[in-house]
């Protein structure tokens, strides 16, 4: 069974910058794509960034758009998300996750799921 641990989450300022890790240990299979998704309280949990298996694809909604990065290090079985210009409206805890997919934006396919990471964001 895999296992995904994030790290990187912390307390910053409007405008600041913030890169956040994820790990993957265990089984997981050869092909899958990562993702990060951030869930505020109140709200629903939603996707921030996805990256496809090979690297070539990467999804963000228009609220991250040119301010967030996604990438991966198959290698080391890692994904990352670089935050630039952050908001307020970015504070929510940010999971990160797999789907045995070369390419998938649904949430419904990710089996697996990290324990989550704070980022709080003030004005």
């Amino acid at each position: 069974q895999a296992q995904l641990v994030e790290s990187g989450g912390g307390l910053v300022q409007a405008g600041d910058s913030l890169r956040l890790s994820c790990v993957i240990s265990g089984g997981i299979g050869r092909i899958y794509t990562l993702a990060w998704f951030r869930e505020a309280p109140g709200k629903e949990r939603s996707l921030v960034a996805a990256i496809a298996f090979n690297g070539r694809k990467t999804f963000y909604p228009d609220s991250v758009e040119g301010r967030f990065t996604i990438s991966r290090d198959n290698a080391e079985r890692a994904v990352y998300l670089q935050m630039t210009s952050l908001r307020p409206e970015d504070t929510a805890v940010y999971y990160c996750a797999a789907a045995r997919l070369s390419w998938t934006i649904r949430r419904i396919d990710y089996q697996y799921w990290g324990q989550g990471t704070q980022v709080t964001v003030s004005s």
